[in-house]
Parts: C-alpha cells; sequence; structure tokens
C-alpha cells in the first residue's frame, strides 16, 4: 500500500463502515491475545452511532479503504470539573504502519477532547508494545503510572 498520508482522512465512524472497522477490530484483538464475544462487538460499535453513548470511534481512510480505527470514551473524574477523554484503542493496519496514520488518529483524539473542553486525554499500552512506544513517546508524555486489575 502506498504509504502517502496526504491522502488519508480521519473522520468519525459510520454504520456502512462495520465490515472494514470489523476486520481492523479483530486484527487489534489477536495482537493483543483476546477474543471479544460477537455480542460485545455489535454492542460497542452500536454505541458508537447512539448520540447518547460517551463512546466514540473514528477511523482513518485512504480512498475508500479504512486503514486504522480510534476508540475513545469521555467520563467524569474525581481529580476534575471537566470531563476527562480515554483513548482506549488504537489500530492502524500493518501495511501502513510508520506513515503517520497512528499520529493522526491520535491527533483527532486531541482535537475531538479539546473541543469539548476535556481535562485530560490519556491512554495506556501494554508494555512489550515497543513500536507504539515509540509514537507515544513522540506525541505525549508518559504518566509513569502502572495499571492493576481485580477480577469481578
Amino acid at each position: 500500500m502506498d504509504n502517502d498520508q496526504s491522502s488519508v482522512i480521519v473522520r468519525e465512524v459510520q454504520g456502512s463502515d462495520y465490515e472494514q472497522w470489523l476486520q481492523l477490530w479483530l486484527a487489534y484483538q489477536n495482537f493483543y491475545e483476546v477474543n471479544l464475544e460477537e455480542s460485545t462487538t455489535r454492542s460497542t460499535f452500536n454505541r458508537f452511532l447512539d448520540p447518547d453513548e460517551p463512546v466514540y470511534s473514528s477511523v482513518a481512510v485512504k480512498g475508500n479503504q479504512i486503514i486504522g480505527l480510534v476508540n475513545s470514551v469521555l467520563h467524569r473524574s474525581t481529580w476534575s470539573v471537566a470531563d476527562y477523554c480515554y483513548l482506549e484503542d488504537l489500530y492502524v493496519a500493518p501495511t501502513i504502519r510508520g506513515a503517520g496514520t497512528g499520529k493522526l488518529l491520535i491527533e483527532w483524539v486531541q482535537n475531538f477532547a479539546q473541543q469539548r473542553q476535556c481535562a485530560r486525554l490519556y491512554w495506556h499500552t501494554h508494555a512489550t508494545n515497543k513500536r507504539a512506544q515509540k509514537l507515544y513517546n513522540w506525541v505525549a508524555q508518559d504518566s509513569g503510572f502502572i495499571e492493576y486489575r481485580m477480577a469481578l
């Protein structure tokens, strides 16, 4: 695939994007070695299309092909009057990685969070995802926080 980023646009996901979005979503799950139930995937996508839901998805498109996705969540915080924006998922097709699509997707969410007057944009990644960390260290500051999880 041509790595010229000048023809890449980032826009909100649309209902007609589901099949292409799904292919990237499944590849993202495969990367993290998880397998979400189809009902979870469908529910997640439907939430993106519901204006009353605080979850959002945008896609990077080149020509008529979706080459990347970014999902985010707005939520309240005990540390701020304004909402926080959590960049939950970011995935770029392997054939286009390293050409700036990931940065474009992050900047889309940054602009989105600024428009909604969020107090913070943040995300995390797996410690082994060194390639993504190169991008993240270039565009943002490492907070130093470590995530813990408890089964429910």
